[in-house]
């Protein structure tokens, strides 16, 4: 179990699970061998339609094929500054993110850019909508709807992201708020990855809820018989709706909107959800 509170020793050892922190060793092919600190896997929810070896095999430098609708949105899998490259020959609409660590991030086949040139994007801040669709504006050579992503290493050598990042294909790690009810960075992250997916948050996942955060939380919180505003500034309303969600994952406690520790473990039993990874 990967802890909300990550010691600096655990940080530089490599012992903390994907995508929040562990060692950046980088191994002579240009990939890593363990996850990378400010990254993490996107697109876990869906299918692999076409591997890396699939593109080798193809006569392509390499990359990730994953079977989505056109329109998705695609989070940027870490922090960087954004370029936008239109009609990118077979690749058609390319975003590519220049990460502070030399590394690139590549999708292509997109159906729209969302963000200007020169932006800069945090870890999960959407930058464009996914495309393929054949012969659509920006599909490029694309048979299908999907995104194909890749990354790129300072060298300039395309890796393989999954590889880079070392999560075999994991996102977020669990966060044990299940186990002591105290809210962290790890299980602000899952929220923020839930509401991505379901609720249109368009923010970072960076474990810091902020206006923005909140505003999504609100609007999922709908469901549960919260009336208020959706402003981002959660009170005892958007509390007490949480907690009748955490009801249906284990919290026995009041509906009263102060969230406590067993408030907070029956959301996290929630959010730790494998598919809010």
């Amino acid at each position: 179990m990967t802890y909300d509170g990550i010691s600096r020793r655990a940080l530089l050892s490599g012992t903390v699970a994907a995508g929040v922190a562990s060692a950046i060793g980088v191994a002579s092919a240009g990939v890593a061998s363990a996850a990378v600190p400010g990254f993490y896997h996107p697109f876990t929810g869906y299918r692999i339609t076409g591997t890396w070896q699939d593109h080798l095999n193809s006569g392509s430098l390499g990359g990730i094929d994953f079977g989505m609708a056109v329109g998705t949105r695609l989070p940027a899998a870490g922090g960087g500054v954004v370029t936008n490259i239109p009609n990118n020959g077979t690749g058609g609409h390319t975003v590519t993110i220049q990460h502070d660590n030399g590394y690139r991030t590549q999708y292509l086949h997109l159906s729209q850019f969302l963000l200007s040139n020169g932006t800069r994007v945090g870890m999960g801040g959407v930058v464009g909508l996914s495309g393929g669709a054949v012969g659509a504006p920006g599909s490029g050579s694309s048979t299908g709807p999907h995104l194909h992503w890749h990354m790129i290493d300072p060298s300039g050598t395309r890796i393989n992201p999954l590889t880079y990042l070392g999560t075999g294909g994991t996102g977020l790690p669990k966060t044990s708020t299940e186990q002591d009810g105290v809210p962290g960075t790890i299980m602000w992250q899952r929220a923020q990855n839930w509401l991505r997916a379901e609720q249109g948050y368009t923010g970072p996942i960076d474990g810091v809820p902020g206006a923005n955060t909140y505003a999504a939380l609100q609007r999922a919180m709908r469901a549960y018989g919260y009336t208020g505003p959706i402003d981002g500034v959660p009170g005892g309303n958007t509390w007490a709706a949480v907690q009748r969600l955490a009801a249906r994952w284990g919290y026995t406690g009041p509906i009263d909107g102060v969230m406590g520790a067993n408030s907070w473990r029956g959301f996290a039993r929630f959010l730790n959800q494998d598919k809010y990874d």
